[in-house]
């Protein structure tokens, strides 16, 4: 029996989530951004005290997870939260955790 055969598609997308959230900073950003409706990459660099390369590191993480999406208004870029795959992550961790 392969690996593939016993994960369902939820599973390798709670996962893909669970990657995504699994650093501090991150979820800092998910509850920050969870909280408002979009916020600037300059916004957020005055909050953490990270260096700017290593929290655009961790944005392309939680948009290549899409759980946030990023628009260019140059020379910034807005993150906002993903809605339809925040409410996915919630719905699969939440009958998770009803197990």
């Amino acid at each position: 029996m392969k690996t593939q055969d016993i994960i369902s598609t939820e599973q390798e997308q709670m996962a893909r989530y669970a990657k995504a959230m699994g650093h501090p900073i991150r979820m800092h950003v998910l509850d920050l951004l969870s909280k408002q409706s979009c916020c600037y990459s300059g916004d957020l660099s005055d909050v953490f005290p990270i260096a700017k390369s290593t929290l655009s590191q961790h944005l392309k993480e939680l948009k290549k997870a899409g759980l946030i999406q990023g628009e260019i208004e140059a020379p910034k870029v807005r993150y906002c939260i993903h809605p339809e795959n925040w409410k996915e992550a919630q719905q699969l961790f939440k009958k998770l955790f009803a197990l």
